[in-house]
């Protein structure tokens, strides 16, 4: 250990080496849960010159090292489970290049997400991928981890807008994994293979971000209902009207009821009937078109026996919206401790998938709180422990888990929609793919990694 200490020290200079229990513990958890897992040491890199050289000298010593972001996962994937370094990339925070020309841009991974989003924007462009984390979370996680949010049903996920990365492999070797360019068929696609990998395979130092023209205009409306089910059942329904909304939210009433509590203010007044609402967003250069969507959309919901339709009349009212969503999961922590699972099925299926989650709560004795994208069929399952004894919390909960995957599973839907794998899903993968899946996976790994230092306990 003091040997590799030293070799960081001379790489790092001794000011972004960090050995004391305070710095450890800290980077030692993300909002996973209440897990904890301090890494044996904690480095600082600001160059990818930096990055080689920490990761040639752990594999020239077989010593394990987790890619650290901000710290905003909700899988475990930064945790370092079997210690070693932790690797911080939070000083790899610059926007490099925006190219307007090309509609690209260059960034470093330790970048917040909504600072790049802003940049651009600036400048009359769009990055889409929005997180609800995205005020405090790195688009290198974004990428690692394949992050959507709400706009995802319009406009897809990180995967989509992700060019080319700058990687340094486990051996110190440092490779770009594709070109700036729109289209690429040359060889394997490294590139789409490093998103969602959640730093196992290499640490990504570089992104090359497509761009998109900001869209002139958007409204938003708040659609209550008396039945859960029903809200489900209005998402489907409104794409088959044709219309794509920029974001399709779905919130149970507990979730808006504790975020409300959480956050000190009442935006929308509850009704004792009202059981769940979706958020809509149409957006566009059209106004005339937009608000013809919304009629349409109206349209459909009341024939799935909603309220009363809150439309946002101005910016200051769709921010106050926007922000009851993304903080329903700050608001529903502060309730307890609790397992977040993150399942995703075809749109049409979200009522039956409500259903489920209800029904293996009753039969193995949790309580869930139930919000998310609802235009792509991905629903955040908030497990909360409230009083539940340890034996239960960690035993009987994880059978029911398991049996809500297995019916997630013969829906036509998987177990992870933006959040990955992880540690804490890892248990879960048999269920998803046959032995001969997992294998090609490990392979693909040890190719990559063939000490198996980089981010171990991961994924498989």
């Amino acid at each position: 250990m003091n040997q590799i200490v030293d070799g960081l020290i001379q790489i790092l200079g001794s000011e972004y080496v960090f050995t004391d229990e305070e710095t450890r513990v800290e980077y030692g958890h993300d909002e996973t849960e209440d897990l904890s897992f301090p890494p044996s040491v904690v480095v600082k890199p600001s160059s990818v010159e930096e990055v080689s050289a920490v990761m040639k000298l752990a594999n020239d010593h077989e010593f394990p090292v987790t890619p650290i972001g901000a710290r905003t996962g909700l899988s475990g994937g930064a945790l370092s489970v079997r210690a070693g370094i932790g690797l911080s990339m939070e000083r790899f925070n610059n926007i490099i290049e925006i190219d307007e020309q090309n509609l690209q841009a260059t960034l470093e991974p330790g970048v917040i997400t909504q600072v790049f989003q802003d940049s651009v924007r600036e400048k009359g462009l769009m990055y889409p991928p929005d997180p609800a984390s995205r005020g405090s979370c790195f688009i290198g996680g974004n990428v690692s981890e394949n992050s959507g949010g709400p706009k995802a049903v319009k406009y897809g996920v990180t995967k989509d807008y992700v060019l080319n990365l700058e990687v340094v492999l486990p051996s110190g070797e440092v490779i770009w994994t594709g070109a700036n360019t729109l289209k690429n068929s040359t060889g394997y696609n490294l590139t789409q293979l490093m998103i969602g990998s959640e730093g196992t395979l290499g640490v990504i130092t570089k992104i090359v971000m497509r761009l998109i023209p900001h869209p002139k205009h958007d409204l938003l409306m708040l659609v209550p209902f008396n039945s859960a089910e029903r809200a489900c059942e209005a998402v489907s329904a409104i794409f088959r009207e044709g219309i794509v909304p920029s974001g399709m939210e779905f919130m149970e009433r507990d979730a808006i009821q504790y975020t409300m509590d959480f956050i000190g203010e009442e935006p929308v007044p509850l009704k004792a009937d009202e059981q769940a609402h979706l958020l809509i967003e149409v957006d566009g250069n059209d106004l005339d078109a937009l608000m013809s969507d919304c009629e349409k959309i109206a349209g459909v919901v009341e024939k799935f026996e909603c309220g009363e339709i809150l439309f946002a009349e101005d910016q200051a009212k769709k921010d106050q919206l926007w922000k009851l969503r993304r903080r329903v999961g700050e608001a529903v922590k502060a309730q307890s401790v609790y397992k977040e699972e993150d399942t995703v099925v075809p749109r049409y299926k979200l009522p039956e998938l409500l259903i489920a989650v209800k029904e293996v709560g009753k039969l193995y004795g949790f309580r869930s709180v139930c919000y998310g994208h609802a235009g792509d069929g991905n629903l955040h399952v908030n497990i909360l422990r409230d009083e539940m004894c340890e034996e239960d919390w960690n035993k009987t909960v994880k059978v029911g888990v398991r049996s809500l995957f297995e019916r997630v599973k013969a829906m036509g839907g998987t177990i992870s929609g933006e959040h990955g794998i992880g540690l804490v899903q890892r248990d879960y993968m048999d269920i998803m793919f046959s032995e001969s899946h997992l294998e090609l996976m490990r392979s693909i790994k040890r190719v990559f990694d063939p000490k198996g230092i980089l981010n171990p306990g991961k994924i498989f």
